[in-house]
């Protein structure tokens, strides 16, 4: 549900804000204003996504992602309803809390809930169900763009809102706590029942505790200090987590923990910076640009390469262990690099015409290679 969410809201608030009735609501946009509307959502995935980690291991993975669901629903629901352009931004910040709170709870949820033997596969299914949802967000706008109202474009928001509604609803029901949680919190019985229930065999717990084996001692000794160490109503509280973690994280930065940190960050950042979701974002406004003019044509041509790259994704991760990561890597670097360049400098010297010239082939032939060589390799792989 949650790679779905941030895939539909991928897919759609860059058809959305390039519908006539759009700008008839709120009136033209500027390029900067454009710019602001459309990534507001990640500056609070960003600011949430530092807290996420504390509120679910205070509160547990289930309720957390509950409480993302539910705040990317009334974000979504305030999008849809919107009658100014503030209360449209506003809204798309709630819904990037409810963004920002859930990835930073979800795969480590996954993660935690997974036999080890399925562990990559599940984490990685997040990226296909994102892939998924892009497409069909650039399918619902493709369906709403000809309707005669303020409704072709607050219908796929509001799809985006009854979707998290019911996401939160069936989390809230059918989740489990983590079993890793619940032994870290010394409730051992429950821990094992859901074991049970997720049909986790002796065995592969064993060879979880084997892989894990830091982890699981450092969980023991933390839960036999809490009664000497924590005592007060303070330091059980909200804020002693958050210092807890606060004093975890900084030992990323030591002599034996600092060059993981620093190429994970690395690969993340460049995957950000890649340009992927720029493309993705202004997919319809970049088809126009190079003369597919009309709204349902360039909707159409960005839902063809929604679906270019929901399928490059499904070999990308199946075969990844097959490839190599760091091949694949490399290689989706060179080609993301080089799509790039190529969009800028035919933009950046006026070579791309609506009416005329090779440029506007070019850009749209690079339009579909760039996004689906990077879910191919650097997100798909990751």
């Amino acid at each position: 549900m949650v790679g779905l969410l941030n895939g539909l809201d991928t897919g759609t608030i860059g058809p959305v804000t390039a519908m006539s009735s759009f700008a008839a609501t709120f009136g033209a946009l500027s390029s900067t204003m454009h710019g602001l509307v459309v990534s507001s959502v990640l500056l609070t995935t960003t600011l949430a996504s530092l807290f996420g980690g504390a509120i679910s291991d205070k509160i547990g993975r289930p309720r957390t992602i509950v409480i993302g669901a539910c705040l990317f629903a009334i974000g979504a629901a305030i999008e849809a309803s919107s009658v100014t352009l503030a209360m449209f931004i506003a809204g798309r910040c709630i819904a990037g809390l409810g963004q920002g709170t859930n990835f930073s709870t979800l795969v480590v949820y996954i993660c935690e809930i997974s036999p080890p033997s399925k562990r990559g596969p599940l984490a990685s299914s997040v990226q296909l169900l994102i892939c998924m949802g892009i497409m069909v967000g650039y399918f619902i706008c493709y369906g709403t763009v000809n309707i005669a109202s303020s409704l072709s474009w607050r219908l796929p928001l509001a799809l985006q809102a009854g979707i998290a509604t019911i996401g939160a609803a069936a989390s809230a029901v059918w989740l489990p706590h983590s079993p890793r949680w619940l032994a870290h919190k010394g409730r051992r019985e429950e821990a094992s029942r859901v074991w049970d229930l997720l049909g986790v065999s002796a065995a592969e717990r064993e060879k979880d505790l084997l892989e894990n084996p830091e982890a699981v001692v450092a969980e023991s000794n933390e839960l036999a200090e809490l009664p000497a160490v924590h005592t007060t109503a303070l330091d059980t509280g909200f804020l002693a987590r958050l210092r807890r973690n606060g004093e975890k994280s900084t030992s990323v930065f030591g002599r034996e923990g600092r060059r993981q940190m620093v190429l994970g960050v690395f690969m993340m950042a460049m995957q950000q910076l890649s340009g992927i979701d720029g493309v993705l974002y202004y997919a319809p406004l970049l088809f126009r640009q190079a003369g597919i003019s009309s709204a349902e044509a360039s909707f159409l041509a960005s839902g063809v390469s929604a679906i270019l790259i929901f399928v490059s994704t499904i070999p990308a991760i199946l075969l990844s262990d097959i490839w190599g990561r760091r091949a694949s890597t490399l290689w989706g670097g060179v080609v993301i690099c080089a799509s790039m360049a190529l969009i800028g400098s035919l933009y950046a010297s006026d070579s791309v015409h609506a009416a005329e010239g090779a440029g506007r082939w070019v850009v749209i032939v690079t339009i579909y290679v760039q996004p689906r060589d990077g879910y191919q390799s650097w997100a798909g792989g990751e």
